[in-house]
């Protein structure tokens, strides 16, 4: 389905703005986390999610 003949077309080039759009924000959000200092004491409360 994503080959070269679907970017080409008008609903393919929105498709690859959308995607380069959604990669562009989620770099843009994980900086911002890194550079933000932890705050004090918020590991013991923040709520802890276990993944089965």
């Amino acid at each position: 389905m994503y080959n070269r003949r679907f970017f080409a077309t008008s609903l393919g080039r929105a498709a690859a703005a959308s995607i380069a759009a959604m990669v562009a924000f989620n770099i843009f959000a994980m900086s911002q986390q890194l550079n933000s200092a932890p705050a004090q004491g918020s590991l013991a409360t923040a709520p802890m999610v276990l993944l089965a």
